[in-house]
């Protein structure tokens, strides 16, 4: 059974972390980066993957 991990999603233009998501490590090394809403930016903006607590 694969290992998922728990990330969170912080918006590049404000730093605000709007999501959380699961990633498998093993199918996709490397850092997630996508396009998504940010609240308090009121736009879509680039959101990188940093540590979940």
């Amino acid at each position: 059974m694969p290992v998922k991990r728990q990330v969170r999603l912080e918006c590049t233009v404000c730093h605000s972390i709007n999501y959380l998501t699961k990633r498998n490590p093993k199918s996709t090394p490397e850092k997630l980066e996508l396009k998504k809403y940010c609240k308090k930016c009121r736009k879509i903006t680039l959101h990188k993957e940093t540590k979940a607590k």
